[in-house]
């Protein structure tokens, strides 16, 4: 069985009316607040789990690196993702892979960091990075409206260094460590389904951002295809249903997980 810690790397404020699309204010907010300026705190929940000799981290937060560039987006709290793993007792050299549930920003930016002379370093030197194939095409091509999202500094560097392998259909790492493949938000999603002491576990990233989104049509305007992510929604939550599983969510403030 795998054993799992919440890594806590940060938060940071988005726009109220992107994070639930269409729905109106005056049902979104009721389940999610939201400050004078209309914004939410989102967090930036990770995880650490492990077994015998492997330790696998799920998503690496937004990094602590030229986090002004993205000063509308008023990251505060960040965390050190490597400190974090060491609190845990891991050194970041016994990291074994690194999940990457997609190659926004404020997922994988934790994934390079800078050293004491400002120059770029891969964090977790001897992991296998895992990504979606068709999102890692999307990060190569990105279109004008996810070339914001993506930084090459937090990504490129991995393939460069041959540490990044790309997944085309579902994969079992270890048995009972699985990645599935989900669409919407963006291309080529890597939901994390693992096995604990208390039963199977669903690290959703952001096909259901908060408990806000499980309900269907809550959807998100920065998903790239919607009506697509209202399908995959709903799949996820069959899956979660019929395993029984403990759902992670990443960028809830509120909830990091509900058991199904």
């Amino acid at each position: 069985m795998w054993q799992y810690r919440i890594l806590q790397t940060g938060f940071f404020h988005a726009d109220g009316g992107a994070m639930f699309g269409a729905i109106p204010k005056r049902a979104w907010s009721r389940k999610y607040p939201a400050d004078d300026d209309n914004c939410c705190i989102l967090a930036m929940n990770c995880l650490l789990i492990w077994k015998d000799e492997k330790v696998v981290l799920l998503d690496t937060g937004a990094g602590t690196k030229d986090l002004g560039k993205l000063s509308y987006y008023k990251f505060y709290d960040t965390q050190n993702i490597a400190n974090l793993v060491r609190q845990q007792g891991f050194e970041v050299g016994q990291v074994t892979d690194v999940i990457l549930s997609h190659l926004h920003f404020d997922h994988c930016g934790g994934c390079t960091s800078n050293d004491e002379a400002g120059n770029l370093k891969i964090t977790f030197p001897n992991a296998c990075h895992w990504v979606g194939k068709s999102q890692w095409e999307n990060y190569l091509h990105a279109h004008r409206l996810e070339q914001s999202s993506y930084r090459k500094e937090d990504v490129l560097p991995l393939s460069e260094a041959g540490l990044l392998q790309t997944v085309e259909t579902t994969a079992a790492l270890a048995g009972d460590l699985v990645l599935y493949l989900y669409q919407g938000h963006t291309a080529g999603q890597l939901v994390s389904a693992f096995k604990a002491e208390e039963g199977w576990c669903l690290f959703a990233g952001d096909v259901i951002p908060t408990k806000a989104h499980l309900s269907d049509e809550w959807i998100s305007a920065y998903d790239t295809q919607p009506l697509q992510s209202l399908e995959e929604k709903i799949r996820l939550k069959q899956q979660a249903g019929e395993c029984k599983a403990r759902m992670f969510f990443y960028h809830d403030n509120y909830y990091s997980s509900i058991k199904y």
